[in-house]
């Protein structure tokens, strides 16, 4: 099975390049381009693609306005990597709580922007390297929401600490050697946390996991 691939950008010649490089890998499909947000969002509901490659800055209405339509619609079960030439911690924060799975920088080489369709497509989440560290530090200065707690006690004593080591951002791997598990029941656990909480994917669980101070920067 191809991942379905949505484009959409509003440079013709960003969205052909993208179309070279994800069409040269034989399990990914392009079926579709868009030049802004509203047309993405009528394209994803239409064409159903595993994942939307979205730019931020776009006419009529931007990357993080059709996100938020894209992944507010039940209907609709694609995940949305933004991409962005501009590394500001404002965009990185709105394209989180619109939904998306993964922040790239366009100027990312074209095997990361494979990497990201493949990851997000499996259900997992992407952040460029680049703005993970600032992220962490921006939720230092964020207040904690309290009201988050009730959701956390839904969970077990193992799926805590499940959620605790994601937010760190160890790797399935590497959260199975510290719990001296298999991989696969790390993605069990990691599966009913994103059940229990309501969330989409792996970066909204960090965002939570965070907001909520079951993880604070450092610790």
């Amino acid at each position: 099975m191809s991942t379905r691939v949505l484009l959409a950008d509003d440079e013709s010649l960003v969205r052909t390049g993208f179309r070279m490089i994800l069409e040269s890998e034989p399990d990914i499909d392009v079926v579709g381009e868009a030049a802004n947000g509203e047309q993405a969002a009528a394209a994803a509901a239409r064409l159903r693609p595993d994942v939307v490659l979205m730019d931020i800055r776009m006419p009529d209405e931007d990357g993080l306005q059709a996100t938020r339509r894209i992944t507010g619609n039940p209907d609709v079960a694609c995940r949305v990597v933004i991409l962005t030439t501009f590394e500001r911690d404002d965009y990185v924060f709105e394209a989180l709580q619109s939904g998306a799975s993964g922040f790239l920088l366009k100027n990312a080489p074209p095997e990361e922007l494979v990497r990201a369709v493949r990851v997000v497509a499996a259900g997992d989440a992407l952040l460029a390297p680049s703005v993970t560290r600032r992220i962490v530090e921006q939720f230092a200065r964020r207040p904690l929401r309290p009201d988050l707690g009730a959701q956390l006690e839904t969970l077990t004593q193992r799926e805590r600490e499940v959620l605790v080591l994601l937010a760190r951002g160890k790797s399935n791997a590497e959260v199975a050697a510290e719990l001296f598990v298999s991989e696969g029941t790390v993605k069990t656990h990691v599966s009913s946390v994103l059940s229990k909480l309501g969330l989409r994917d792996r970066v909204q669980a960090v965002v939570l996991a965070y907001e909520s101070g079951l993880v604070t920067p450092g610790g």
